[in-house]
């Protein structure tokens, strides 16, 4: 194995940043409860509610409209709910309405059972089916309540961008609620839940460079929220109960700031993308990168080679010191056939992804090159004795 490592799997976990891991550092040294009305207290709370700032500030929200959670999972299992309240109304969503291609924590329906849950398919480029979806939703009971429809901004796979304007308006002509899953989209392209594209937006801290084990929800609207999935406390305004995440908290805050700052860098990403796949091109013309044809995040590849299993392959790149996925890392332990690449109507040996960031170098990329054409040529060996 080389000593030299190339981490191409940002999509997974993006690496903690510096700036991250100095106010995780600077937070550890507050051992007070953010709860508490003393001086300690105080400053504890202003760590947290800085970091709320910040990360308002990367999807263009009202601060005290951000509720900070354990993760996206988490997240997203709070917003995905029958039961929300308005004031001291209750308001019932009979129905959850999700995409083929969306993460798993959205396609396993949160709190709602089975029965409620209907799915939307997509078109061979993940794109969600919008005359699908508006007959779908045209067809929705409203005397048994709203429907609530969850979808990802853009594909953790593929890294495909839902045509989100559409579907939101789409959403909204039926009075519906539309949650959206911005976990890849935060930082890699611009999020501001102010201009009407959603009325809940799903974020992960670990995504952007913070730590892993914090995330939020952002509301484009505080009248309405779902009823609590964690209770005890009247922590986050009574959201979501628990002592707050001081050190995960302050490192997310952080993050957020690094990730609105590089917005400004997609282009560069973007060339470093487009490098990578003239490479896989150039050494495998038969290869096929998936959901080329849509718009896509600028930092994600998503590709299969006939005949080369994806399981396989991604031991040869972690053996040549390259870290990518077969698909999605929250399916850990199970690399095979990828769902979104089911539900885009292929059916293959599974594929790989490599997803970018600004950390990437162009030695990076040339060592992923150098191991796809050794992977490729031990095929080629293979086959040949076998003929």
């Amino acid at each position: 194995m080389t000593s030299y490592r190339a981490y191409l799997d940002y999509n997974a976990s993006a690496p903690l940043l510096p700036e991250a891991r100095a106010a995780m550092l600077a937070a550890l040294d507050r051992s007070a409860n953010p709860s508490s009305v003393h001086n300690e207290g105080r400053n504890a709370r202003r760590i947290v509610e800085e970091a709320r700032r910040d990360v308002a500030a990367l999807v263009h929200a009202k601060p005290d409209h951000v509720v900070f959670t354990s993760g996206a999972t988490e997240a997203a299992s709070t917003l995905l709910t029958p039961e929300w309240r308005m004031g001291r109304g209750v308001v019932r969503m009979s129905r959850l309405y999700v995409s083929a291609a969306d993460h798993p924590c959205l396609l396993n329906g949160g709190r709602f059972s089975a029965d409620r849950v209907s799915t939307i398919g997509v078109d061979a480029n993940g794109m969600c089916d919008l005359a699908a979806l508006s007959v779908a939703l045209a067809a929705h009971d409203r005397d048994e309540g709203l429907p609530l429809v969850a979808i990802h901004l853009a594909n953790n796979e593929t890294g495909v961008i839902q045509p989100v304007r559409e579907i939101a308006k789409i959403v909204k002509d039926v009075g519906g609620i539309l949650v959206l899953d911005a976990v890849q989209g935060a930082g890699r392209i611009p999020l501001d839940i102010s201009d009407g594209s959603a009325d809940y937006l799903i974020l992960s801290s670990h995504k952007i460079g913070g730590p892993m084990g914090v995330g939020a929800f952002v509301a484009a609207s505080d009248l309405m929220m779902p009823r609590p999935l964690v209770t005890g406390g009247g922590q986050e305004k009574g959201h979501r109960a628990g002592t707050e995440n001081l050190a995960g908290i302050a490192g997310f805050g952080a993050a957020a700031r690094v990730a609105l700052e590089s917005l400004a860098h997609a282009n560069d990403i973007a060339a470093m993308r487009d490098r990578i796949e003239a490479t896989i091109q150039s050494l495998a013309p038969d290869a096929q990168i998936f959901g080329r044809a849509a718009t896509r995040l600028a930092n994600t590849t998503f590709f299969a080679i006939p005949g080369l299993k994806a399981e396989t392959a991604q031991i040869g790149f972690d053996l040549a010191g390259v870290a990518l996925s077969a698909g999605s890392a929250c399916s850990s332990g199970k690399v095979g056939p990828s769902h979104v690449l089911k539900a885009m109507g292929f059916d293959n040996d599974g594929a790989l992804r490599v997803s970018i960031g600004r950390g990437t170098t162009m030695k990076d990329i040339d060592l992923f090159t150098t191991a796809l054409s050794q992977i490729l040529a031990r095929r080629a060996g293979r086959t040949t004795k076998a003929a």
